[in-house]
């Protein structure tokens, strides 16, 4: 009876040492696969627990949905709430280390990188490559008039919010979190340094920002943004027109021209400083922090026009006089003639 007794409780305790282990295997067990195509996880916002185990199932980050919904189950992660965002997951993760690091909301950041914009609709395009909001979503509250007006912008001026840089976000993040990110960075960005130069040259940030992205547009060597700028702050000083042509592409949206013609500097539109004297409404591009501080800390000299340099191409001549200016315009019009006749 005694030898019953004791084979009954050794098999018990075998029962009950499969079944401890079983769980534990379940719990601690390797369950993200060790050779992952991607370590990285994104869950959608207003996703529920099962999208979860649908999205590391489809992309085979984990090899038994059954024990990772065991292990979510006695970790309340399938009752507590889904966090969306962005994770990185380690290979051959425990279910225990795998739910626990999604449950936490420990999310991997994503570097978004804002640069060289004409147009809002592209800065939309841009940050919608890193977060999860939709270009559609961006643009359309870009261009909600009533939202963006509360922080003192228009259409037209929007794009000087937007200083290129690369920002650190959550993937996550909607359309109105990287507006109110964007207005902390531009705040930051107009410490008291740049806006007492502003008030010296007598323009505020917003016409500092247009007048740099005309700068930004005019000009691919950074060496002559200063002297480029105090070009433009001489002519604004004296009421005479900019005769910008970046400002003649972004009136007719002719962004690829590589020769302004009479066609486009003869458009109608109050951006074409063709036209018109002083700034446009507003920024004609995204402008580089280069070219901001460009303006703001620009060349002193009695220059009022230039050209491109035909004998060193990449720069410009400078004149003080449009007698010298047409000589230095003559002498570009004939090489690049040559240019196009040699290329027909």
């Amino acid at each position: 009876m005694l030898k019953k007794v004791l084979w009954g409780f050794l098999f018990i305790g075998i029962i009950a040492g499969i079944y401890a282990y079983q769980k534990y295997a379940m719990i601690m067990s390797p369950n993200v696969p060790e050779k992952l195509k991607s370590d990285i996880l994104y869950i959608p916002s207003h996703s529920s627990f099962n999208d979860v185990v649908d999205i590391l199932h489809g992309n085979n980050q984990i090899e038994d949905t059954v024990s990772f919904r065991k292990v979510s189950e006695m970790m309340n992660y399938n009752r507590s709430g889904v966090k969306a965002g962005r994770y990185k997951i380690t290979a051959k993760w425990s279910n225990r280390s795998l739910v626990g690091h999604l449950r936490s909301g420990n999310q991997e950041p994503v570097n978004l990188v804002l640069n060289h914009g004409w147009l809002l609709e592209d800065v939309a395009a841009k940050a919608a490559q890193f977060i999860e909001a939709d270009s559609s979503d961006l643009i359309r509250l870009f261009l909600n008039e009533e939202y963006i007006k509360e922080s003192g912008y228009t259409p037209e001026t929007l794009m000087s919010l937007f200083i290129p840089n690369t920002y650190e976000f959550y993937w996550n993040s909607n359309e109105k979190d990287f507006f109110q990110r964007m207005i902390k960075e531009h705040d930051r960005f107009w410490n008291k340094d740049r806006l007492s130069k502003a008030d010296k040259i007598g323009l505020s940030p917003t016409e500092v920002y247009t007048l740099a992205s005309i700068v930004e547009r005019e000009i691919s060597n950074s060496s002559e943004k200063k002297r480029v700028a105090g070009l433009y702050l001489n002519r604004i000083k004296i009421g005479m027109k900019l005769d910008s042509d970046p400002t003649a592409k972004f009136a007719t949206r002719d962004f690829k021209a590589t020769r302004i013609l009479y066609r486009h500097t003869r458009f109608e539109s109050p951006y074409n400083t063709y036209l018109n004297r002083g700034l446009p409404p507003g920024p004609i591009s995204m402008a580089s922090i280069k070219s901001i501080d460009a303006v703001l800390d620009s060349e002193k000299h009695n220059y009022y026009y230039m050209c491109v340099d035909p004998e060193n191409l990449g720069y410009h001549v400078f004149a003080e006089t449009l007698e010298e200016h047409n000589g230095n315009a003559r002498r570009y019009h004939r090489w690049l003639d040559k240019i196009e006749e040699k290329n027909k």
